[in-house]
């Protein structure tokens, strides 16, 4: 069954390979084209060149947290349309509130729901 989104840019961000890799496979599995991102730093390359229209971003990564990455990416007009989503395992009320603040869509808490991913990569901001 064809996706009514397919053919979006996602950008996937983990400094876990396996879990990053994972996630960008699903997402190529429904259509999307997917560039996968292993820190912080090398997410914002990425975007600049990549122009995502999703980002799935994991907040704890050693390089550059992806709080930051979100305030960044929320501070350029050229992402003002893309759509953030946490994915991470931090679910507390803390952690959901700061990924608000700092210009997250969605919050999804790992190991999240092939469901939860698929929905999220449809969705626009």
């Amino acid at each position: 069954m064809e996706q009514a989104f397919s053919g979006r840019r996602v950008l996937v961000v983990d400094d876990n390979a396996d879990a990053a890799e994972l996630v960008g496979e699903v997402m190529s599995l429904h259509g999307h084209d997917v560039v996968v991102a292993h820190g912080g730093k090398a997410a914002l390359a990425a975007a600049a060149t990549f122009l995502p229209d999703v980002v799935f971003l994991d907040i704890g990564m050693p390089d550059m947290d992806g709080y930051e990455v979100a305030c960044a990416l929320r501070r350029d007009p050229s992402f003002d349309t893309a759509r953030i989503v946490a994915l991470t395992a931090w679910g507390d009320l803390a952690s959901r509130a700061r990924a608000v603040a700092c210009g997250f869509d969605g919050h999804l808490v790992k190991p999240a729901m092939l469901d939860s991913l698929i929905n999220e990569a449809a969705l626009a901001r």
